[in-house]
């Protein structure tokens, strides 16, 4: 139906729109679309899980993992950030653990905790970007 030779040059596109996009956004803006992506991966491990696609939940699960410990906790700054980093990185490593449960046990109860630790992050960070861009602009 689709030969390779579009489907690599529908993919290289979709890569360089990805790259674009990363190198034009802002570091809060990186950090939204960290969280847009750990959550895009957590729901489909969840489907995989309940569709019994082990193959598929490994590579989500895994997906997430590296997203919250390459992304989100590499992006930490502890020194400056006191506390709040602190208490982050420990939620972060909980939900490591939490998801790596979860792989070992097909467990989507497990995903379902860790979406529902995360959300309010995101959606504080989310509102804290409002916030950013209301001042930016003076308003």
């Amino acid at each position: 139906m689709f030969s390779s030779t579009g489907f690599s040059k529908a993919n290289a596109y979709r890569q360089v729109g990805v790259h674009s996009g990363v190198e034009d956004a802002s570091p809060h803006m990186l950090i939204q679309m960290l969280f847009d992506g750990l959550f895009q991966s957590l729901n489909a491990a969840r489907g995989a899980i309940e569709r019994g696609d082990i193959e598929e939940k490994g590579q989500l699960i895994s997906r997430s993992v590296r997203i919250l410990q390459e992304g989100l906790i590499m992006g930490l700054d502890m020194e400056k950030g006191g506390e709040l980093a602190a208490n982050l990185r420990l939620l972060y490593d909980y939900c490591v653990a939490q998801l790596t449960k979860a792989n070992l046990r097909s467990d989507a109860s497990l995903v379902e905790e860790v979406i529902g630790v995360l959300q309010p992050v995101a959606q504080g960070w989310k509102e804290i970007g409002s916030q950013v861009d209301t001042v930016a602009r003076g308003d």
